[in-house]
C-alpha cells in the first residue's frame, strides 16, 4: 500500500513539474570579432494558449554598455530572436531576460559574450599599406552611348528649329486689317443728296434738265439700295413696274408723275414751272419717307479679299509655325530626358 501511494505521488509531482512554465536562453556564437553579429534565442516552454509578454527591446538600443541591439524577431509564439553586435573588444555580461507567462514573471539565465579585437602584427610594418583613395568606376561606353546619340539628335533639332525660324522671319507676313466703317442708310444718303440739291438752289435754276437728272438719279440710287435691283440701268417705266408689287399706290402715282416729268424735260425739252419743280421735290421726299427702313445696322465690316497666292502663303506660314512649335516641345522633352539619364549615371 505504501508503494502505491509513493508511486502516485511521484507521478503527480512529475506531471506538475512538466506543467510548470520555464524559459531558456542561449547565445550563438559566444565569441565574435568586432562588428560581427551574435544571436540570443529565448525559448518559453508553456501551454499553447499561454499569454506571453516578451521584453520590449528596440533597434539601436544598448543592451549593456558596448553591446547594441540590431533587431528582434519572433519566428513563432514561443520563441524570440535578438540580434546583437559590438564594436568594442571585451567580455560582456548579459543580464537575465524577464518574460511574463500568464502574468507570472520568469527570468532566463545570464549570458556572456566575448568580443575579440583584430590582432595586428606591428613587428612587420612593411606589410602594412595605407588606405586607398576613392576610385572611380571605369568608363563604360555602353552606359553613355544612349545619352551621346540623344545629344547629337538634340543638336540637330536645335539647328533645324533655328533654320526654320530664320526662314519664317525672312518671309514677309501677310497682314490683313478688317475695317469697320460707318455707313449711311439708303434713305439717309438720299435725303443728304436732296438737301444738297436744295442748297444749290437747283429748283429755281434755269437748267431744268440738270435738276431733274440729279433728282431722278438720287431716287434711282435710293431704290437700288432699298429694293435690291439695278434701278440705275432701267428705264422709268421698268422701275415703276418693279415697284408696283411692293409700293404704296399713292406714292407710286406721285413717283410716276415725277419720272414722266423728268423724261419730258430731259428728252423732249419740256419746260416746267417753279411750283411744279417744288412739288416734284416734295413728292421725292414723301416717297423716301414712306418707303424707308428704320433700325438698320449703321456699321459695315469690310474684310479684305486675299489673292490665291496670298492665301497659300498664309497657310504655309501657319503650318511652319506649328512645325517649329512641335520641334521646340520635342527638343525640351529630349533635353530633360538626357539630363535625367546623365544624373542616373553619375549618382
Amino acid at each position: 500500500m505504501k508503494r502505491i501511494v509513493l508511486s502516485t505521488y511521484l507521478i503527480l509531482s512529475a506531471l506538475l513539474l512538466f506543467a510548470q512554465s520555464s524559459i531558456q536562453a542561449k547565445i550563438d556564437p559566444i565569441e565574435m570579432l568586432i562588428g560581427e553579429q551574435a544571436q540570443v534565442t529565448l525559448t518559453v516552454q508553456a501551454n499553447d494558449n499561454a499569454n506571453i509578454e516578451w521584453p520590449k527591446l528596440q533597434p539601436r538600443q544598448m543592451l549593456v554598455p558596448g553591446v547594441e541591439i540590431i533587431g528582434t524577431q519572433h519566428p513563432d509564439a514561443h520563441t524570440m530572436l535578438i540580434t546583437l553586435t559590438s564594436f568594442d573588444g571585451s567580455l560582456y555580461h548579459l543580464p537575465a531576460f524577464n518574460v511574463k507567462v500568464d502574468g507570472k514573471e520568469l527570468k532566463s539565465s545570464d549570458l556572456a559574450l566575448k568580443v575579440v579585437e583584430m590582432e595586428v602584427d606591428t613587428t612587420q610594418l612593411n606589410k602594412m599599406f595605407p588606405p586607398k583613395d576613392v576610385q572611380d568606376n571605369p568608363f563604360d561606353w555602353h552606359d553613355w552611348s544612349l545619352s551621346f546619340w540623344l545629344s547629337i539628335l538634340l543638336l540637330l533639332l536645335v539647328a533645324l528649329t533655328y533654320y526654320l525660324y530664320v526662314r519664317l522671319r525672312a518671309g514677309k507676313p501677310i497682314i490683313t486689317h478688317i475695317k469697320i466703317v460707318k455707313r449711311l442708310l439708303p434713305h439717309q444718303k438720299a435725303m443728304k443728296e436732296i438737301e444738297q440739291i436744295k442748297a444749290d438752289k437747283m429748283v429755281a435754276s434755269e437748267n431744268q434738265k440738270e435738276y431733274y437728272t440729279k433728282l431722278t438719279d438720287t431716287l434711282r440710287r435710293y431704290i437700288e439700295e432699298r429694293y435690291g435691283f439695278s434701278a440705275m440701268e432701267m428705264t422709268s417705266s421698268e422701275i415703276i413696274g418693279r415697284l408696283m408689287a411692293s409700293g404704296d399706290q399713292q406714292s407710286l402715282n406721285e413717283l410716276t408723275q415725277l419720272f414722266m416729268t423728268a423724261d419730258l424735260v430731259k428728252f423732249a425739252k419740256y419746260s416746267t414751272l417753279i411750283n411744279e419743280n417744288d412739288q416734284n421735290l416734295v413728292n421725292a421726299i414723301d416717297f423716301i419717307n414712306q418707303t424707308k427702313l428704320e433700325n438698320q445696322p449703321t456699321e459695315e465690316t469690310i474684310k479684305p479679299q486675299l489673292s490665291a497666292e496670298d492665301q497659300r502663303s498664309q497657310k504655309e506660314r501657319r503650318l511652319l509655325k506649328l512645325f517649329i512649335a512641335g520641334l521646340a516641345v520635342a527638343g525640351v522633352a529630349l533635353f530633360c530626358y538626357i539630363i535625367y539619364n546623365v544624373y542616373q549615371l553619375l549618382v
